[in-house]
C-alpha cells in the first residue's frame, strides 16, 4: 500500500493515507516519498516538517505550514486551561522544523527517534491531516489488533461524528 495525499473538502487542507516500510538512515534523515512530496506545493504547504512525539511510542509530521496554522487557531486565551498547557508544553517544547532536502529527505533529531524508541526500520503511516512515524513490529502487532476490533472501532467512530454535528447538519 502506498500513501497518498490529497486534497480534501474545505475544511481540511491535505489528506494522508496508507503505510510505508522506510529506513532511516545513519544520518538519522527519512525520505518522505516522492508521491507524498507532489501532492505537496511547496507554496501551499512550506518545504519543511515539523516533527514531535505522537502517542504510544510514534512521532508525527506535519507540513509545516498547517501545523503553523493549527498554532495559531490555538491562540484564542492568553489563559488557556491547565489541559490545554500541559499539552502545549509538551508539544512545542518537543518539536522541531525539518527542512526537506533536495533529494526529499528530512533530518529526525536523535533525541526524537530515542524518545520514541525507533530504530532504522520504521513504518510511515498517513493519518488523516499528518505523518506517523511507528516501529514496525509495534505497529503490526497495533494493526492487527485495532484489525479485530473493527466493527466496534467504527461504530464508535461514527457515534463520535454524529455527537459532533451541529443541529443544521444532516444526520445518517
Amino acid at each position: 500500500m502506498t500513501l497518498r495525499p490529497g486534497i480534501a473538502n474545505e475544511g481540511f487542507t491535505v489528506l494522508f493515507t496508507g503505510e510505508y516500510e522506510h529506513t532511516i538512515d545513519a544520518k538519522s534523515r527519512l525520505a518522505i516519498p516522492a508521491e507524498i512530496r507532489a501532492g505537496l506545493e511547496a507554496a501551499k504547504y512550506g518545504t519543511a516538517f515539523y516533527v514531535a512525539p505522537g502517542t504510544a511510542d510514534t512521532l508525527w509530521l506535519w507540513p509545516e505550514r498547517l501545523f503553523e496554522a493549527m498554532a495559531s487557531a490555538g491562540e484564542a486565551s492568553l489563559l488557556p486551561d491547565e489541559d490545554l498547557l500541559e499539552f502545549e508544553e509538551l508539544l512545542y517544547s518537543q518539536a522541531c522544523r525539518a527542512e526537506l532536502d533536495k533529494s526529499g529527505r528530512l533530518r529526525i533529531p536523535e533525541r526524537l527517534l530515542s524518545l520514541a524508541g525507533l530504530g532504522s526500520s520504521v513504518t510511515l503511516l498517513g493519518v488523516k491531516d499528518h505523518l506517523e512515524l511507528r516501529d514496525p513490529e509495534r505497529w503490526a502487532r497495533q494493526r492487527d489488533e485495532k484489525l479485530a476490533k473493527q466493527s466496534e472501532i467504527m461504530m464508535r467512530a461514527r457515534r463520535a461524528i454524529q455527537r459532533t454535528r451541529t443541529p443544521n447538519q444532516e444526520t445518517s
